[in-house]
């Protein structure tokens, strides 16, 4: 198997491929920093050779009553988290609090998908919906899907890292979500256990690879099958993604992530330094 060392590319890839990619989820598992912390290092990446790679501060909804004396001034994007089990009303209500707290820029709202999910009001702010698994998650996706247009910004989300309580997903089950998304027309996010540039067992844990998953949206919006995008999904040798990364054109770059537009990771620097070490970006 080639080294990311060894993969190095032959040139940066499209800058429009990975800008603002990653969202800083340092507050959730498994890094669980807090909330002062969390802050402090998001300004540390704002500051940084990587920043235009980097999305906004990820926040829970319980906690938005103590962000604001942490802002001190100085503006901070966040966008408000509410795991699935968490009432509307409450992310709703975490919005509002944020709205009105100085030098925050809430930039939009996380919550889990249920079929009432329309009884909460947003103000037009834009929504990720993290759908289930199983049967009822092309119900969930048929029905976002007909909501969201270029003038309504919604989008799936869905879980790529394993929890106690959620198995990871294998390559065939994120083929098929990415698939189907497409198919619907529907942008998404992605969150949990893209901490790696390209798939592998890493601390013994099977997890995704950033690349992978890109390529995978590009092979989908080419026409390609579930079958084709598994295989890709689980293509081990850097050496085999990064030329097919860097081939991808500015129009290809916007492409892919105007269906594929952010993901979160609880350290934001384990994705971007092995971009970095690969040549696909440049670093601090």
């Amino acid at each position: 198997m080639t080294s990311l060392s060894d993969a190095l590319a032959d040139r940066l890839a499209e800058p429009a491929l990975f800008a603002g990619l990653v969202d800083d989820a340092a507050v959730f598992p498994p890094g669980n920093a807090p909330l002062p912390e969390a802050v402090r290092r998001h300004r540390v990446h704002r500051a940084s050779g990587y920043a235009a790679c980097v999305g906004p501060l990820l926040v829970p909804a319980s906690a938005a009553g103590d962000l604001g004396p942490l802002v001190d001034g100085e503006p901070l994007s966040v966008v408000v988290i509410g795991r699935p089990g968490t009432p509307g009303s409450d992310v709703a209500s975490a919005v509002q609090r944020l709205r009105s707290t100085a030098a925050v820029e809430v930039r939009g709202a996380e919550l889990g998908w249920t079929p009432d999910w329309r009884a909460t009001v947003f103000d037009g702010l834009p929504l990720s919906l993290e759908v289930p698994r199983g049967a009822d998650q092309l119900v969930a996706i048929a029905d976002l899907a007909v909501d969201a247009s270029d003038s309504v910004a919604l989008q799936a989300k869905f879980r790529t890292g394993a929890t106690e309580t959620w198995a990871w997903p294998h390559e065939r089950e994120l083929a098929t979500f990415i698939r189907t998304v497409i198919d619907h027309d529907l942008g998404f996010k992605l969150t949990g256990g893209l901490h790696h540039a390209v798939r592998g067992t890493h601390d013994g844990q099977e997890q995704h690879g950033l690349l992978n998953v890109l390529l995978a949206v590009r092979w989908a919006l080419n026409g390609e099958e579930v079958d084709d995008l598994v295989s890709l999904l689980a293509e081990r040798d850097p050496a085999v993604l990064v030329p097919q990364v860097t081939r991808m054109s500015a129009a290809d770059a916007a492409i892919v992530r105007a269906f594929f537009t952010a993901y979160g990771c609880c350290e934001v620097t384990d994705p971007l330094g092995e971009l970095t070490t690969l040549g696909l970006i440049q670093g601090a």
